[in-house]
């Protein structure tokens, strides 16, 4: 079985996951951007008992990588993630500069992750489903025997990722919400990057951007 483990990091208010089985686990999306949240990372690890073995990114915004140098000094591990993000993941210092929120260069893929793909742990594992128009390389993690998805800034509770930042497109967004979450069961919870989880029901029922 698999357990998760979410904490809230960065100016941008940032959701990073950790999912893990009980040993091992998986880093998604760490955002945490100073010596405080990298400390807060490590002893929720501590706490649980786990030890990070793989690091996902869903895209590479920066508030998604701002983590990913710590990760890697602290636990020698470099990110996975869709190949067309990369340019995004290089472009994360300049970005920094523009908000003036210092953001260390990233370490390079250790691979890259595209739909169909498996993260597997022991105690279970995570589908990886492509679903660009928020980001041109997002993807989004499922997780089928429990019913969950780590859904980084595709889907909110009653909203959806923005789309006017460089490889963002609303229609592109708009089609695989319908085409690869809504076809989920309606009872697939969705952790998204930002703000509480939701689930594909009620985002069928009440997202103004998605009804009819």
């Amino acid at each position: 079985m698999l357990h998760i483990l979410r904490h809230t990091f960065n100016p941008f208010q940032e959701n990073t996951y950790v999912v893990h089985d009980g040993g091992e686990a998986v880093l998604i999306d760490p955002g945490c951007w100073n010596s405080a949240e990298e400390l807060e990372l490590d002893r929720s690890l501590e706490r649980a008992g786990v030890r990070p073995v793989r690091l996902v990114l869903t895209h590479a915004h920066l508030d998604h990588v701002l983590g990913n140098a710590g990760v890697e000094r602290r636990h020698g591990l470099r990110p996975w993630m869709h190949r067309n993000d990369l340019p995004l993941l290089e472009a994360a210092p300049r970005q920094g500069h523009v908000y003036g929120i210092p953001c260390a260069p990233s370490p390079q893929p250790e691979g890259f992750l595209d739909e169909g793909d498996v993260v597997a742990l022991s105690g279970g594992q995570l589908e990886v489903l492509f679903v660009p128009g928020h980001a041109p390389g997002h993807i989004v993690l499922y997780c089928r025997e429990q019913g969950f998805v780590i859904g980084g800034d595709v889907l909110f509770r009653e909203s959806i990722g923005r789309t006017d930042l460089p490889g963002g497109d609303t229609d592109t967004l708009l089609h695989h919400i319908r085409t690869k979450l809504f076809t989920l069961p309606d009872d697939t919870v969705v952790y998204p990057g930002h703000g509480p989880e939701t689930t594909i029901g009620h985002e069928k029922r009440a997202n103004p951007f998605l009804r009819g």
